[in-house]
């Protein structure tokens, strides 16, 4: 519960000194599966992934988070498009990789509750909305390369 409020804390405080944010996440798909991962501080199932850090490219900050969250190391890492989020006040920019050729650990940082695999076509039902238009576009045979989360 702590974490919870904190979270919201930090949240707010966000909004207020970094009104525009870059962020990666990244569809591990492997054998009609996709991997998932629940965090501490929020409910809900997530495409991994995070804020990019200062002097890191998108695609370091893809691979980065990957193998925090999810213990994967990315040989082969696409983009699949761009996505703008406005909601709860904020310019949120989110680009979207995909890698179907990964070592896969499993093994996840203190900020990742859970990790697991989802057939592609059913996703838990606490799957975010942004990450169940993701793989809607991906079963539809691509994305627009630039569009809304």
């Amino acid at each position: 519960m702590a974490l919870r409020v904190a979270y919201a804390g930090l949240g707010l405080s966000w909004r207020i000194h970094h009104p525009i944010t870059l962020g990666v996440r990244v569809m591990l798909i492997r054998d009609g599966r996709v991997l998932l991962v629940q965090h501490t501080y929020r409910g809900g199932w997530f495409l991994p992934g995070g804020g990019i850090k200062k002097n890191e490219t998108v695609a370091a900050a893809a691979r980065r988070e990957a193998h925090e969250e999810a213990g994967a190391t990315l040989a082969e890492l696409s983009l699949f498009g761009i996505y703008s989020n406005f909601s709860e006040l904020k310019s949120d920019h989110v680009a979207v990789f995909i890698s179907t050729d990964f070592q896969f650990t499993g093994e996840h940082d203190d900020e990742i509750a859970r990790i697991d695999w989802f057939p592609l076509d059913a996703l838990p039902p606490d799957a975010s909305p942004g990450t169940r238009d993701r793989v809607a576009d991906y079963l539809a045979g691509g994305a627009p390369f630039a569009g809304d989360w």
